[in-house]
């Protein structure tokens, strides 16, 4: 498996993004819906990755920089051909990496609050995501969850100094 910054040119990851745009408008109505575009996505404070497998297109996300200690984790998709494979879960932990040595304290994501996400949530809570209130603008929405994760070092553990 290869995990590789992609500049969103090549005809297999213009049709994944098409793919994942028409996934969400399945299943979240319009107004709820926080995936970006292929222009969208080539804005500069967005890396985008592409993870490929024995030649084939196998997934993708990106992480957008909110601020210098906040990113946002964004169009997380595996290609239906790969799913089950681990392809979300290594790309999941090699962003993750990533947010961490640019130093953020935190991660966020947007994801829907449908059934057909359950996946993607749980998948999120093994990483670590614990649910949080909106962030970046984003509104409250009974079709979206918000999930954060701290990156700190201590990410909440005792230190030698602290006293019980």
């Amino acid at each position: 498996m290869e995990i590789r910054v992609d500049d969103l040119t090549g005809k297999e990851i213009i049709e994944l993004i098409g793919e994942h745009l028409q996934g969400m408008s399945l299943n979240s109505p319009p107004e709820s819906i926080h995936a970006l575009d292929l222009e969208k996505l080539k804005k500069p404070e967005i890396t985008f990755w592409s993870v490929w497998e024995n030649g084939e297109l196998a997934g993708c996300g990106a992480l957008k920089e909110l601020n210098k200690k906040h990113g946002e984790l964004k169009s997380m998709r595996t290609s239906s051909n790969h799913l089950r494979k681990g392809i979300a879960r290594n790309l999941l932990h090699h962003i993750i990496e990533e947010a961490k040595q640019r130093g953020y304290s935190k991660i966020s994501l947007e994801t829907g609050a449908m059934e057909a996400f359950m996946p993607a949530r749980k998948l999120y809570e093994s990483f670590g995501f614990r649910y949080c209130k909106p962030f970046a603008g984003y509104q409250e929405d009974p079709n979206s969850v918000f999930m954060e994760k701290n990156l700190s070092p201590i990410n909440g553990l005792l230190t030698p100094t602290t006293r019980l």
